[in-house]
């Protein structure tokens, strides 16, 4: 079909850090050059930020090089990093503070502020539409534009108003559009659906480990302001989890009597009974947690996949006529638990590459090498090659193995040891047969500090049309049941934070598979843990998804 078109220099999918940051530097450098450069950004999310959650402990690093006067400019930082408390969660009842010398250097928050992440890219963009960036919420990139020579071109937008079988709804299509460009930036965040078939087409990972995720679930909680402490960071390993379903949690006191509660689980896990809702939930009954929430409110819920595999997972970066850049390409730093900064420094660099090629006059096309070699001349690449050990060491070797190794290599050899871990194993081959692995009781929600899913669901403000295509596709619609079933006690029933998958009866004794698509908050771990990879995330329609107000 012939579709509409709009041109420009650069097109930018996603207004995350990485996104806005590329789109702000763009138009710096057009200002400093006296040249043109006209930017768009596209969102799928309703609005910016709808999309966007993180920890999160923000290093101020990329956003003083980006705007150094953003104080000035009333960027939302507003509360600085007061103390670091770090755990280890013996039991449900017993714990260990872990004293600070033994404490990975990587792991102080010194200098770092608690922030919402969503207000911060909210922040951004007012920035970029000041310095003349088109930026269009509610429209989601559906596929890159390849042309016949394997040149991204662009990307097109979904079709908006189309019914459950795809055809168009009277009065309501709308199709979409193409979106032509010079460069074509993918900024979508871990796991973006694009990003994932640029890696495949172009063959970016032929050389990189396999790529690792945790999942993050978050919750925001109003708390009693006789146990708040502004500025307070407390970290936890351990319990519930075990070195061999690894992962860590964290409570940050923010501003207005509020905090952010959160358990990151490596997707690495081996039982496939283990539900990561259902161990935060339980988590926050630990009376190191149970302290701050007893008596507060829950205000806000949400789940992210997270890229942690760090340097040695890192794709190619660059194919011709375009980029990966933050998450999409993996940059998060997993010895800080920190990925904004990052993101924001790899869209920098990839937008001063483009802004060298506009102004030498390049009509677009070719691949990015100056972004390559400018990557490897920065701080973002000697931080990544300090932390390409950490998340491999804690596979390798536990939770408390790996955190020694990790103290090693962090304080003494500053993250230079001379030896590099691989892990090879991706993470949705990590899942033993349910026969093999223990079942886990979970104790029922109280209402108070604990919570089911669908009631969490609701707090994210998540929406998708229901009558419009289901996004989550089955590569083999059999495969649920017949051998996930049998084999792994389906798990998708469990790893999915929203409820999402369900296996029900039939009148007649049999199973189905259901897909309950409209609570999806797109966190993408069915895309990344499906043992058989069977289940592909495609992009809904524009404005569909969680609505996050203050993650």
């Amino acid at each position: 079909m012939e579709r509409e078109y709009m041109e420009f220099d650069v097109v930018i999918v996603g207004a995350g850090p990485a996104g806005l940051s590329a789109a702000c530097r763009l138009k710096q450098k057009a200002a400093e050059a006296g040249q043109e450069i006209s930017v768009c950004v596209v969102e799928k999310g309703s609005e910016v930020g709808a999309h966007i959650l993180s920890g999160a402990v923000f290093e101020p690093r990329a956003l003083n090089e980006l705007f150094p006067d953003w104080k000035e400019l009333g960027a939302p930082l507003n509360t600085p990093v007061t103390g670091d408390d770090i755990y280890v969660l013996k039991s449900a009842e017993s714990a260990t503070k872990v004293p600070n010398f033994f404490v990975p250097k990587t792991m102080h928050n010194e200098g770092n502020y608690i922030i919402s992440l969503g207000n911060l890219c909210r922040w951004l963009a007012q920035q970029a539409e000041g310095l003349g960036v088109e930026i269009y919420p509610g429209f989601a990139a559906q596929e890159a534009l390849i042309d016949e020579n394997g040149v991204v071109r662009g990307i097109v937008t979904g079709d908006l108003g189309v019914d459950r079988e795809g055809n168009p709804k009277e009065g309501y299509y709308t199709p979409g559009m193409e979106l032509r460009a010079k460069y074509t930036l993918f900024a979508e965040g871990c796991r973006g659906h694009i990003g994932k078939q640029l890696i495949k087409k172009y063959n970016l990972d032929s050389e990189a480990d396999a790529q690792h995720y945790g999942i993050g679930i978050k919750e925001i909680w109003d708390i009693d302001p006789s146990k708040h402490k502004p500025g307070l960071v407390v970290h936890t390993a351990g319990w519930p989890l075990n070195d061999e379903n690894t992962g860590g949690s964290f409570l940050y006191h923010l501003e207005n009597n509020q905090v952010f509660v959160g358990l990151i689980i490596d997707l690495s896990y081996s039982n496939p009974h283990l539900s990561p809702f259902d161990e935060f939930q339980r988590y926050k009954h630990h009376p190191v947690v149970k302290q701050y929430l007893e008596g507060g409110k829950r205000v806000a819920y949400g789940a992210r996949a997270i890229c942690k595999g760090g340097l040695n997972s890192l794709p190619k970066m660059v194919f011709p006529g375009g980029a990966l850049i933050g998450c999409d390409l993996g940059t998060l730093n997993f010895a800080k638990i920190k990925g904004s900064h990052t993101a924001m420094k790899s869209g920098m660099l990839a937008a001063d590459a483009i802004a060298e090629a506009l102004a030498a006059g390049r009509e677009g096309g070719d691949e990015l090498s100056s972004y390559v070699d400018a990557f490897k001349a920065s701080w973002l690449y000697d931080e990544l090659f300090r932390s390409r050990n950490f998340g491999a060491a804690i596979h390798k070797f536990g939770a408390i193995g790996g955190g020694a190794f990790n103290f090693i290599d962090q304080n003494i050899f500053g993250g230079k040891i001379p030896v590099t871990l691989h892990d090879d194993k991706p993470d949705y081959a990590c899942l033993k047969k349910a026969s093999e692995a223990p079942k886990i009781d979970y104790p029922k929600p109280d209402g108070k500090l604990s919570f089911d899913k669908l009631s969490s669901v609701f707090l994210s403000n998540t929406n998708h049309e229901e009558d419009q295509p289901i996004h989550l596709k089955l590569a083999d619609a059999s495969i649920p049941i017949e051998k996930n079933l049998p084999l792994y006690d389906e798990p998708a029933q469990r790893y999915c934070p929203a409820g999402v998958y369900e296996v029900v009866a039939n009148d007649d004794g049999s199973k189905r598979f259901q897909i309950n698509a409209q609570n999806c908050v797109h966190c993408k771990t069915c895309d990344i843990k499906d043992p058989t990879q069977n289940i592909v995330w495609v992009t809904p329609q524009g404005g569909g998804g969680p609505n996050y107000s203050g993650m």
